[in-house]
């Protein structure tokens, strides 16, 4: 990060968590998530461009089974599951066309809590996994991976940095704001 090459006073504290941490209770100066994930109330700032997810498995693991046509298909694979500690547990995967939205609850043998993992199963033939577009693309592009139900991952709001707006932030964290806002 050039910012803090630049300003070597300045310490930054990264905390990874794929729960819904209220930062306010926790005393943190700012959270990251989903655009459509921050709380109402915090002033959000957009650091990443619009994402979509990607269902995808290996060219092997369709060769005993039917490619899913719709997102309730999916109930009839071994899908690699998320597990959320604030979505009630395993993550249902979200799936939206046109006006019809769904969240569906797959089963399977394994399930993470990090999408680094779920993709690394997936690539060993474990299973159907839900993962970020842009950690699958390599895999997709070699072939190692084939796409399912793309059609309905349509791109969601990026990630973004947020904070509470009573908050009157300090030169350091402005700067830092600023260096990770998103710039298409």
């Amino acid at each position: 990060m050039p910012l803090l090459r630049r300003y070597p006073d300045i310490k930054v504290e990264i905390i990874t968590d794929y729960g819904l941490t209220d930062i306010v209770a926790q005393r943190y100066d700012a959270g990251v998530r989903p655009g459509e994930q921050v709380a109402q109330g915090m002033i959000a700032v957009r650091i990443g461009a619009d994402m979509r997810m990607a269902a995808v498995a290996t060219p092997a693991y369709f060769k005993n089974r039917p490619e899913p046509k719709i997102p309730q298909d999916l109930t009839h694979h071994n899908c690699i599951n998320l597990r959320l500690p604030t979505h009630g547990g395993q993550y249902a995967w979200e799936f939206e066309k046109g006006n019809r939205e769904l969240r569906v609850r797959v089963d399977g043998q394994l399930t993470f809590n990090g999408t680094t993992q779920i993709l690394i199963a997936a690539l060993s033939g474990f299973g159907l996994a839900y993962v970020p577009e842009d950690l699958a693309h390599p895999y997709l592009a070699r072939k190692r991976l084939r796409r399912v139900l793309e059609d309905w991952c349509p791109p969601h709001p990026g990630y973004h940095l947020y904070y509470p707006s009573r908050r009157q932030p300090s030169a350091a964290f402005s700067l830092f704001v600023d260096a990770l806002r998103y710039r298409a």
